[in-house]
C-alpha cells in the first residue's frame, strides 16, 4: 500500500512538472492532490458501502420478532455510524501520503479526528434518542421523565465531546482541559442553571409521582389548564382546553402549587358539589293529603310509612297532643324532598354508588336554603359528566313544585311588569 501511494505521489509530481510548473511547487502540491483523490475515493466508497449496510442491517432486524430493535437500528441511526468509513480511511492514509512529514500529518489527523468525533457524537445523539422512543412506548415508564433524561444525556454527550474537540485542536490531554475549567465552575453553572434546575425538578416529579404526559392540570397563576404534552428539561408544555400552548418550567411545577386531576380519572368517579336555593316562605308542615301524596311516589312511599310510623310512636310515648302543630314531631314537605333527593341520587345509574352521596342543607341567607348535592359521576369523561349534573337538576327543578317549594329567584324584570299591571287591572 505504502508503495502505491507513494508512486502515485510520483507520478503526480511528474505530471505537474511536464505541465510547466516549476518543482518546488510541484513537491508542495503532489501529496495535497493525493490527498484530494483519497478523499474522493474514501467519499464514493461511503456513498456504495452505506447504503449497503443500511439495507442489510434493516432486514435483519425486520426479521426479528421484537419491535425495539427496528427503533435502534434505525436506518438514521445505522447511516450516521456508516459515516465513519470515510474519515477513518483517510485518517489511514494521511501517514502513508506524507511521510517524514509530522508537522502535516499531526495538523492534518486533528482535523480529520475532530470530524470523526463530530460523527461519533451525531450516532450517540441519535442512539440516545432511539432508546427514548423504546422506553417512552412501555407503559411502565410512562410516568418517568424520559424526556428530561434523554436531554440531559445528550446536553452532557455534546459538552464532553466539545472538550474533546477543542482538546484535539489544541493538541492538549481533555483531562488537563477539564481540570482548568473547574476554576469557572460557578460561571458553568450560572449557564447551565434552567438545565440543571429542570433536570432535578423532573427527577422530583416523576419520584413522587407528581406529573407525567397525559394528566390533566390546572395552574391559574401561569394560566395553565389542560393536558400536559411533554415533559422535557426545560419545560412542561400544556395544552389547554382552547389548544393554546402553555410553557411552564418544571422547577416552578415543584416550588409553586398546581392542581392534578389525573387522581379524579384514576378514581372512577368525578365529584358534584352544587346546590339550589329554597324560598324559606315555601316550607311547611305536611298535611294528611300531602302525606298521601308523597306515599304515591316510589322513591319516597317506604321513607314515609316507616318515618309516620317513628312519628306516631313517639307522639303516642309522650301524649303529645296533635291539635296544636308545634307539638310533637311531624313531616316536613323540605325533610321529604331532601330524603327524596338522596334515593333519587342512590339509585340513578349515571351515579358511583361506591362513592360519597350526600343531600345536606347549608347555612340559610337572605337567598333562601342551599340545598347542596354531594355525589360522584360514574363517567369522568367531562362532556359526560356536565350531561349528568345537567340531568340531575333539570330533574330537581321540575320536581320541586310537586313537593310544595319554590326555587328562591330574584325578582327580575319581567316579575316587575307583572306586579305593574296586576296593580293597574
Amino acid at each position: 500500500m505504502v508503495y502505491i501511494v507513494q508512486s502515485i505521489v510520483k507520478w503526480v509530481n511528474e505530471t505537474l512538472v511536464s505541465m510547466g510548473i516549476n518543482q518546488g511547487t510541484a513537491d508542495l502540491l503532489d501529496q495535497y492532490i493525493v490527498l484530494g483523490l483519497v478523499i474522493g475515493i474514501a467519499l464514493c466508497i461511503d456513498a456504495v458501502c452505506r447504503p449497503f449496510i443500511v439495507n442489510m442491517v434493516h432486514k435483519v432486524v425486520t426479521k426479528t420478532k421484537v419491535t425495539w430493535d427496528d427503533i435502534i437500528f434505525d436506518k438514521k441511526v445505522v447511516g450516521s455510524a456508516a459515516r465513519l468509513i470515510a474519515p477513518i480511511i483517510i485518517y489511514m492514509m494521511i501517514p502513508i501520503i506524507f511521510r517524514h512529514q509530522e508537522d502535516t500529518i499531526r495538523y492534518i489527523h486533528r482535523l480529520c479526528m475532530v470530524y470523526i468525533i463530530a460523527t461519533v457524537l451525531r450516532f450517540l445523539s441519535l442512539l440516545i434518542t432511539a432508546i427514548y422512543h423504546v422506553y417512552n412506548e412501555k407503559e411502565a415508564y410512562r410516568n418517568h421523565p424520559l424526556k428530561g433524561i434523554q436531554q440531559t444525556a445528550q446536553v452532557l454527550l455534546f459538552f464532553i465531546g466539545g472538550i474533546i474537540i477543542i482538546s484535539t485542536l489544541l493538541g492538549k490531554n481533555p483531562t488537563a482541559l477539564l481540570t482548568g475549567l473547574s476554576a469557572s465552575a460557578a460561571i458553568l453553572m450560572l449557564v447551565f442553571k434552567d438545565t440543571i434546575m429542570g433536570f432535578v425538578s423532573g427527577i422530583l416529579l416523576s419520584t413522587n409521582n407528581m406529573l407525567k404526559p397525559g394528566d390533566w392540570i390546572t395552574m391559574p397563576k401561569y394560566n395553565a389548564d389542560g393536558m400536559v404534552t411533554e415533559v422535557t428539561l426545560n419545560t412542561v408544555k400544556v395544552q389547554n382546553w382552547d389548544k393554546t400552548i402553555t410553557t411552564i418550567p418544571p422547577y416552578l411545577l415543584v416550588s409553586d402549587s398546581f392542581q392534578n386531576w389525573q387522581g379524579m380519572f384514576d378514581s372512577g368517579g368525578r365529584r358534584v358539589k352544587r346546590s339550589i336555593n329554597i324560598d324559606m316562605n315555601s316550607v311547611k308542615f305536611c298535611t294528611p293529603e300531602m302525606l298521601e301524596k308523597y306515599r304515591k311516589i316510589h322513591l319516597l312511599q317506604d321513607y314515609v310509612e316507616e318515618t309516620e310510623e317513628v312519628i306516631r310512636r313517639y307522639n303516642e310515648e309522650n301524649n303529645i297532643d296533635n291539635s296544636i302543630l308545634v307539638n310533637g314531631r311531624r313531616q316536613t314537605n323540605l325533610g321529604i324532598f331532601r330524603s327524596y333527593l338522596t334515593t333519587y341520587l342512590k339509585t340513578h345509574p349515571a351515579v358511583n354508588h361506591s362513592m360519597m352521596t350526600m343531600v345536606r342543607q347549608l347555612q340559610p341567607t337572605g337567598e333562601g336554603i342551599p340545598m347542596e348535592l354531594y355525589f360522584f359521576t360514574a363517567n369522568t369523561a367531562w362532556v359526560v359528566y356536565e350531561g349528568v349534573q345537567a340531568d340531575a337538576f333539570d330533574h330537581i327543578l321540575a320536581i320541586m313544585p310537586e313537593f310544595g317549594l319554590r326555587v328562591f329567584q330574584n325578582p327580575s324584570g319581567a316579575d316587575f311588569r307583572a306586579l305593574t299591571c296586576n296593580k293597574e287591572n
